[in-house]
């Protein structure tokens, strides 16, 4: 029987690692780079690592943006991560300008250059619930810290959407919610216990 989650495979990002963290929870994942499975699961995940003008491409070449998009627009939970989250923006500004899939709104861009902090921003980072009565954040404690890797993050043009913030230093968006959509600029997958209860919660949508 096919699992309700499915994790999108287009060639970039730790699949296992996100498969292996909602198995730590109970909860079966398929991982598929077939746009027919992917634009009917009951749920998605889309995970990524790497360039961002590379991912859009290859979620475009491959037909799976479509069927990403077409997930989204039934209503369906989904979850993008990291630089799965950053393509659901405008556009990106990483290597020129490139346009995403455009279902949120907002820039992608590069941290600036603030003595005393490196990019990547990598490590762990607390968080501002902005909307704690968002869905996967139910059960965190009031400022849970989560795992960061990324240079980029998106500057989301509506602040409504915005449900988590960290510092570094000036603040950004963490995460972000609308109805069915859901992001994550954290890698919940390598956050360990509050990660397991953030996937979890995601499973139980």
């Amino acid at each position: 029987m096919a699992a309700d989650i499915v994790i999108v495979d287009y060639g970039m990002g730790n699949l296992r690692s996100v498969q292996k963290a909602f198995e730590a929870v109970g909860t079966a994942a398929d991982i598929s780079a077939d746009p027919e499975r992917v634009g009917n699961a009951t749920k998605l995940v889309l995970p990524g690592v790497g360039a961002f003008r590379d991912a859009i491409a290859r979620l475009r070449e491959t037909g799976l943006a479509d069927a990403v998009i077409h997930h989204i627009d039934d209503g369906l939970p989904f979850l993008g991560i990291c630089l799965g989250y950053q393509l659901l923006f405008t556009r990106s500004t990483e290597d020129g300008f490139h346009a995403g899939l455009d279902l949120l709104p907002g820039e992608v861009v590069r941290f600036n250059r603030v003595p005393g902090y490196k990019v990547p921003h990598m490590g762990w980072n607390a968080l501002r619930l902005t909307h704690s009565d968002c869905p996967l954040f139910a059960g965190l404690p009031p400022e849970p810290a989560f795992y960061f890797v990324h240079s980029y993050y998106p500057e989301v043009t509506a602040a409504s959407l915005v449900s988590a913030e960290a510092d570094y230093p000036e603040p950004f968006a963490a995460a972000v919610w609308r109805g069915n959509v859901f992001g994550t600029q954290f890698h919940p997958e390598k956050s360990q216990a509050v990660g397991k209860v953030l996937l979890k919660n995601f499973a139980m949508l």
